[in-house]
């Protein structure tokens, strides 16, 4: 059974002494708050949505982890074409972690395209280049985070 509140103490022991970083449940909508410590808000108790804000956590840098939600852009759901090819352009790294991520503990992955009320985009294309990039990061190693993420 994958239970996210599992996946909260399992970050704290990895991350918490080295980051101040906390993960946390209970949200309607994910956000990432810089502070003391940092807070990675999740979903609800959705498994696979405090993966995918562990992933983009892994992917934002130090400066980028001093600004709310990492200082991205972002457009809600009802995107169109152009502001979802946008979208799946920066979503192509934190998803290729996040499918590492489910594959470390076993639990299943599919990319999300985010946009239920818009343009979906290309699917196919965006899946591809998920399992492209997963798999280079494999075959060159995972940067530091991720790496400790897939080992925990």
């Amino acid at each position: 059974m994958h239970r996210a509140v599992d996946l909260e103490v399992l970050f704290h022991d990895t991350f918490h002494a080295d980051h101040d970083t906390v993960l946390e449940g209970g949200f309607e909508e994910p956000v990432y708050l810089p502070g003391a410590p940092h807070r990675i808000r999740y979903t609800r108790d959705y498994f696979r949505s405090a993966l995918h804000e562990v992933a983009h956590w892994c992917v934002a840098g130090p400066r980028r982890r001093e600004r709310e939600d990492y200082g991205y852009w972002y457009a809600p759901d009802g995107r169109d074409a152009d502001q979802q090819a946008r979208f799946l352009t920066v979503e192509v790294r934190p998803q290729a972690f996040e499918a590492l991520f489910c594959a470390a503990c076993g639990h299943g992955f599919r990319v999300s395209l985010d946009n239920l009320n818009g343009d979906p985009g290309d699917a196919q294309r965006f899946a591809a280049d998920v399992r492209a990039l997963a798999r280079r990061l494999i075959d060159q190693g995972l940067p530091e985070r991720p790496r400790q993420w897939v080992a925990a």
